[in-house]
């Protein structure tokens, strides 16, 4: 994972100072038997950006983490206080100052350059800059940074803080440093320490970019087209002895057959550059336009005159900044209302109905997340219909290359500061430290269209109220002071374009009322955790938020991952390393207690991995198609989550390998543009009624700029396709609107309801409504007629269901890890046929016979004993 240093050209002259690097263990248990590798001075080779677990696991001094129970074996690591350290040559050449930038160490470090204590950090989240012009040598340089104890770190501050309530083993709240390094309800405990984003050397002269922030936005001109607004905020600063001239600074912003430029000089090293762009391309959210960027460049010049910017202009400028932005405004609508109090966030004057996911940190490693795994992350979302990701708190504030991949494919994003399930205590030095790493990360992510929340935290607000923390608090602070004052300030401050809210869920209001339940589902934003924890998938139907910000169920990482990870023979649900891959409090337990309402326990190992990936798919469809059957009084979803940072059971849609689950394909159908659902309604179609099928709707949900007009057909069907009933309706639903109809009762009185389901079909979309559940249907073995065929990068799987098929899935990952199927859990009536297309690496050849085999090609009806 990178960040973009704000200068990259000359005068100001960029170093990288990632090579030559070694670590050692300098304190700590580190095991006997690796001391006389790890303990020397030669230390083994280290990657800069990297982390110590890493250049361990390269050096071949630990085994992989993510195997078997590998973390149990190497829980010293966190313990045990690291020093990296490399040499570098230098030159003098002639510029006035030089500094060391280090975009991300992690934790608690002390930095000497030469034998020279330079600075000592402890802040994971922020970006360091240190000035070193008069310890520089001609010659080699020796460049040391020691890294204290992640674990014994945590343990002593909050000793030194005072005890805070948090969900962890370890005080996480105590540190600013990324909460699921400690381990989660989803992840490995592998505390990091580590040089995690790029260090360089920066020389120059007279004057750099202390900070540039690009804040977008676009108002609607008088004939109806946008103009854009784009504000450059500049900090300049200047080297000691340097030239006190005047700056200027110069700002061209180019792309989709523009080009404007404006130039303007700084007072006291500081000022504000204003551009009006008329009749601009409109960046807009994914399904509701096109994602136009543009090029945006300042540059810092000395001179006397803001027309020619003096000599420094011809050169490219004292320093120079560049970046992408889009022209877009955005705004959150939390207005009462007869229902409660909204929450509505509006794009170019539009409201969006967010089919959002959570985001976590793409590996325990950062540094291992490259751009590339970012790209084919993000594809994946786009796969599912994703338009928005939420970046969650117990991780970091994402990357340049996040934001950037999100600009482009118009994936909304609404970032955390990193606080999540704890309190934190508001004490110094984390008031400092949580207000220059907000400064750094608000300034650095403000180009980036796609970002429209600043969010306080995560659950603090809600966990304040409900989880006890009062009591063991004891009177001491636990962060409203961050969520209520600080951070909203900063972010009206350096930013003033984007909506923020304390902390998800939120009732609406800030300052936060203590009359309004933070989660409360008539207002502002809700999380769902009694469904999954204590409840059946059937009661997300139960409630109607105004914004459903995190639910979701957990499945088995795809079969492959699964088995990668876990070499257990026997391999069943409860072998040993099962468990260690399964974080969850009971979690085998609710995976069963979720299942066996639906599905008998499977005794076989293969039926119930398949069993449980089946579940989790389907509870996540009936929640996510509920909330959309309510709009506009629901206007959002954020499944928990979207991926994986380790392999292991959890709640996400892909696994820690990045393979598909499921799940994924269940989120593409539910969320798809054009949507059919049945679902339960009392007889007058308003309140929610539970499971209750006496009365069915047909609900039409029209996510288009276009209306949707057709005939609708609703059939009630045997399962062996006979029709029992049905009705046609001449229907038409508006653009971005919802449609609920009640058929008669006759079209939805089950007379055999083990052996019957109801199916609307409209334009090529269609729902169905099953009456019993699978385990108490009359599913029969699945008779399929197959036929795998070439296609372009891999094959076709033809298949023909002869009876009614539910749900009907290729797990092509068994037989080639890599392969990538288009389309999952496709339920087929009798006589229809579907075209899986598979995609297959580069020189891959596959059996073909082995993709249809029963274990392969899973439906439903596998795990449905014969009647």
């Amino acid at each position: 994972m990178t960040t973009s240093p704000s200068a990259t050209t000359a005068p100001l002259t960029v170093r990288e100072i990632h090579g030559g690097w070694t670590v050692r263990a300098v304190a700590g248990p580190v095991p006997a038997s690796s001391r006389d590798l790890l303990e020397s001075a030669a230390g083994v080779p280290a990657t800069v950006p990297g982390t110590v677990h890493t250049d361990l696991l390269a050096a071949g001094a630990i085994p992989d983490p993510y195997l078997d129970d590998h973390e149990a074996l190497l829980k010293w690591v966190g313990h045990c206080a690291w020093e990296y350290r490399t040499a570098f040559d230098w030159a003098p050449d002639g510029a006035d100052r030089h500094d060391l930038a280090f975009d991300g160490i992690d934790t608690v470090a002390v930095v000497r350059l030469n034998g020279v204590e330079v600075a000592r950090t402890e802040n994971m989240h922020r970006r360091y800059r240190f000035d070193v012009t008069d310890l520089l040598r001609e010659g080699a340089n020796e460049l040391v940074v020691e890294i204290a104890s992640p674990v014994r770190e945590a343990d002593a501050r909050s000793l030194a803080l005072g005890y805070r309530p948090q969900v962890n083993h370890h005080p996480f709240n105590a540190l600013r440093k990324a909460a699921y390094n400690y381990g989660w309800d989803w992840g490995i405990d592998a505390a990091t320490v580590g040089l995690w984003r790029p260090v360089r050397l920066e020389s120059w002269t007279t004057a750099r970019f202390a900070g540039v922030r690009v804040l977008p936005g676009v108002v609607r001109a008088d004939d109806g087209t946008w103009d854009g607004t784009l504000d450059v905020h500049v900090d300049a600063v200047r080297a000691p002895g340097g030239d006190r001239g005047e700056l200027h600074v110069r700002v061209a912003v180019t792309g989709h057959g523009m080009t404007h430029e404006a130039t303007g000089a700084l007072v006291d090293d500081a000022g504000v550059v204003r551009l009006r762009l008329p009749d601009v391309a409109v960046w807009w959210p994914r399904g509701y336009g096109d994602q136009p960027l543009h090029d945006v460049e300042v540059t810092l010049v000395a001179g006397s005159a803001a027309g020619d910017g003096g000599t420094q202009a011809a050169a490219g400028g004292l320093d120079r900044w560049h970046g992408r932005t889009g022209f877009r405004s955005v705004r959150l609508d939390t207005r009462p209302d007869d229902d409660g109090t909204s929450f509505t966030i509006v794009v170019n004057d539009r409201p969006v109905w967010v089919k959002g996911a959570n985001w976590i940190p793409d590996d325990e490693f950062l540094p291992r997340v490259t751009r590339e795994r970012l790209t084919a992350r993000l594809d994946q979302s786009v796969v599912a219909n994703v338009n928005l990701l939420r970046v969650w708190g117990g991780g970091v504030y994402e990357s340049d290359d996040f934001y950037d991949l999100c600009d482009e494919r118009g994936v909304l994003t609404w970032q955390d500061f990193p606080f999540a399930c704890a309190a934190y205590a508001e004490d110094e030095p984390l008031w400092s430290e949580v207000e220059a790493e907000a400064r750094d990360n608000v300034a650095r992510l403000s180009p980036h269209p796609s970002l429209v929340l600043w969010n306080g935290s995560n659950e603090n607000v809600w966990g304040h109220r409900t989880w006890g923390w009062v009591k063991r608090l004891d009177g001491r602070t636990w962060g409203l002071g961050y969520y209520e004052d600080l951070l909203p300030r900063v972010v009206a401050e350096l930013d003033g374009t984007r909506p923020y809210t304390p902390s998800s869920p939120w009732s609406g209001d800030l300052p936060i009322r203590a009359d309004l339940f933070p989660n409360d589902p008539a207002h502002g934003s809700m999380h769902s955790w009694e469904v999954w924890n204590r409840e059946d998938w059937p009661h997300y139907r139960d409630v109607v938020p105004r914004f459903m910000a995190e639910f979701g169920w957990q499945g088995p990482p795809t079969w492959s991952t699964l088995t990668r990870a876990v070499s257990d023979d026997p391999l069943t649900p409860e072998s040993p390393g099962m468990q260690v891959h399964q974080k969850a409090a009971s979690g085998n337990d609710k995976l069963t207690d979720g299942l066996v309402a639906h599905l008998r326990l499977p005794d076989d190992m293969v039926d119930w991995h398949w069993a449980m990936s089946w579940n989790q798919a389907t509870a996540v469809q009936v929640a996510v198609e509920h909330l959309r059957s309510w709009a506009p009084r629901c206007q959002g979803s954020v499944v928990w989550q979207l991926n994986d940072c380790w392999p292991v059971t959890s709640w996400a849609a892909v696994d820690g390998d990045g393979r598909a689950k499921p799940l994924l394909h269940a989120l593409a159908h539910a969320h798809a543009d054009r949507l059919v659902t049945v679902q339960p309604r009392s007889a007058a179609g308003g309140e929610p009624v539970g499971d209750d099928t006496d009365v069915l709707a047909v609900v039409l949900v029209n996510d288009t700029d276009e209306d949707w007009a057709g005939e609708l057909v609703v059939r009630r069907l045997g399962f062996d396709g006979t029709v029992r009933t049905s009705l046609r309706l001449p229907v038409e639903v508006p653009a971005r609107g919802t449609r609920t109809l009640l058929p008669d009762a006759v079209t939805t009185r089950f007379e055999h309801p083990a052996a019957e389901l109801l199916v609307a079909d409209l334009d090529g979309s269609r729902g169905l409504w099953f009456p019993a559940e699978p385990r108490d249907s009359a599913l029969a073995v699945p008779h399929l007629a197959t036929e795998v065929l070439p296609a372009d990068g891999g094959v076709t799987v033809r298949v023909t269901a002869a009876n009614l098929v539910r749900d009907l899935t290729l797990l092509v990952d068994k037989v080639c890890p890599d392969a990538v199927v288009d389309d999952m859990l496709v339920t087929l009536l009798p006589g229809e046929s579907v075209d899986l297309h598979v995609t297959l690496p580069v020189g891959a050849v596959v059996n073909p016979d082995a993709l249809v085999t029963p274990d392969v090609l899973r439906s439903l009806n596998q795990l449905v004993e014969p009647a």
